[in-house]
């Protein structure tokens, strides 16, 4: 029976960059933000799911994440045999 594994929003953020071979940089400059204000969700001191829809969209968008699926947990949450 697989087990259910949830991520902090700032692992979902740093794997997706990482996969997509990008830097902090990149994705603020993608996002068109402040590379500062960027590394704070990284970092974990702001939530994504707490900024502007505005905000959380342009930095979703620029790490090739689907809105909506963010919105409702998918990549939050996943399902898996090992731990």
């Amino acid at each position: 029976m697989p087990n259910q594994v949830t991520r902090e929003e700032k692992y979902i953020l740093i794997e997706a960059r990482k996969k997509l071979g990008l830097t902090q940089q990149q994705v603020a400059d993608k996002a068109q933000v402040a590379m500062r204000h960027y590394q704070m969700f990284e970092g974990g001191k702001r939530k994504l799911s707490t900024a502007s829809f505005w905000t959380a969209a342009k930095i979703l968008q620029a790490l090739e994440l689907d809105v909506t699926t963010f919105a409702r947990g998918g990549y939050a949450t996943t399902d898996s045999d090992e731990q």
